[in-house]
């Protein structure tokens, strides 16, 4: 057996032990005794998230292009559905797992507050000032070319911005697609599956553009030197002193506890209600939007002192890393129709997906350039990684731009560039 079957991991345990207990779920599931709600959808969900997550991440040219383990998570089980190959009784437990008891809206919740209290308030309200506007100016390139292109290919500009250049600027699929067929749903009175069967290929084929287009402008920054810093964003020398980290923050938000994760828990979710209060008396925005302004906020102005900071971020890190790939599960068995996903793709559909992505990397250039970035910089970290899959699309984005001292602002692009996005889908519902 070679050293790297013997070092074989899944779900953080060596892979014997863990199939052991993959086992054991798998013969409830398929004996039909699995227990109904989360203590029956947890165990399968994970149990499928881990090996599919595996699979994925191994497999060539899927783990380069295509975002590895979350499109084989999503993809899997939704064929594994589409072919009946897992029983019913399962199917319904995991859907009402993530429809009717919440678990999407506890996931989304956590990744809200900890990303956003989680990054440094000087890095934060330091880089918006200059940093935003390069963003806008990748989404507004990239929804009006895609718009344009809608329009003159008969696929509507209205549907090309909303279903396919919308989800591909809005970070990914857990804090991207997922939520914004939420908000789609609710505000436009249909089914979230169906929405976000339309928005999953944009955001797997916008990732796979993405990287390739991250490569591309690598090697144009050697054909033409004076458009690149070589990995430096800021022309200006001196202006990275603005937005250095906070070590002594960094070092205590990084000490884990258990009960800091607790208090996390707690705030997190008391967010979320905060956000549907607002929306109640405001409704056409929508509440993860409001949620989003209001810990924006209370960041930007340090109202929460540093240590409930750290609580919400501590527990982000747990469920963003344990849970992200059960999300996944969910997302493939109670979101995703495959047939639909077929009957929506086509040559157009792929031709609205390239312009999205080519919008997203002028548009981040000229207006970077314009408030003092590189423009290359600039159109890989405002643009291409606005158009990736979150953090994984980053790390792939950057690795072939061969530009990973980025990741911080790579980070601001799929955190609060994607919140951002989320706010701009539902004003844009309302006025179009």
């Amino acid at each position: 057996m070679s050293e790297e079957n013997k070092s074989l991991r899944l779900f953080n345990m060596p892979w014997q032990i863990f199939a052991v207990f993959a086992a054991i779920v798998l013969t409830a599931t398929y004996m039909g005794v699995l227990p109904k709600g989360m203590i029956g959808a947890f165990p399968f969900m994970i149990v499928a998230g881990a090996v599919l997550n595996e699979i994925g991440n191994r497999c060539p040219i899927v783990n380069t292009y295509l975002g590895g383990g979350a499109i084989v998570i999503i993809f899997g089980m939704a064929l594994l559905c589409y072919y009946h190959l897992i029983p019913d009784a399962t199917v319904k437990i995991v859907t009402n797992f993530m429809k009717g008891e919440g678990f999407l809206d506890f996931y989304i919740a956590a990744l809200i507050c900890g990303s956003i209290l989680g990054m440094n308030r000087d890095l934060l309200i330091r880089a918006a000032i200059r940093y935003l506007p390069a963003i806008i100016g990748g989404v507004v390139v990239a929804l009006a070319l895609a718009g344009l292109v809608g329009e003159l290919t008969g696929y509507g500009a209205k549907q090309a911005i909303l279903y396919i250049a919308v989800p591909i600027m809005g970070g990914g699929m857990g804090a991207g697609a997922v939520p914004l067929s939420k908000i789609f749903g609710e505000t436009l009175a249909q089914k979230p599956e169906d929405i976000i069967n339309i928005m999953i290929p944009a955001v797997a084929l916008g990732n796979a553009m993405a990287i390739v287009a991250g490569g591309l402008l690598s090697k144009l920054g050697k054909s033409f030197p004076r458009f690149t810093g070589n990995g430096d964003l800021l022309i200006t020398k001196g202006a990275d002193d603005a937005i250095q980290t906070d070590e002594e923050f960094l070092k205590k938000r990084d000490a884990i506890s258990l009960t800091v994760m607790g208090v996390g828990l707690l705030l997190a979710t008391a967010f979320f209600a905060w956000g549907r209060i607002i929306a109640f008396f405001i409704p056409k925005i929508h509440s993860y939007a409001w949620m989003i302004i209001s810990v924006a906020v209370v960041k930007a102005l340090g109202i929460l002192p540093q240590y409930y900071e750290i609580c919400c971020y501590q527990w982000f890190q747990f469920i963003m890393k344990n849970l992200t790939a059960t999300l996944l599960v969910g997302i493939g068995v109670a979101y995703t129709d495959l047939g639909q996903i077929v009957s929506a793709f086509s040559g157009q559909y792929l031709l609205l997906v390239g312009v999205t992505v080519f919008g997203a990397i002028i548009g981040s250039g000229i207006v970077g350039r314009l408030v003092g970035f590189y423009p290359i910089e600039s159109a890989i970290t405002a643009g291409l990684c606005m158009a990736n899959m979150g953090g994984t699309g980053d790390v792939a984005v950057l690795s072939a731009a061969h530009r990973m001292e980025l990741m911080p602002f790579a980070q601001i692009s799929s955190r609060i560039g994607g919140a951002f996005m989320l706010i701009l889908a539902s004003m844009l519902l309302q006025i179009i």
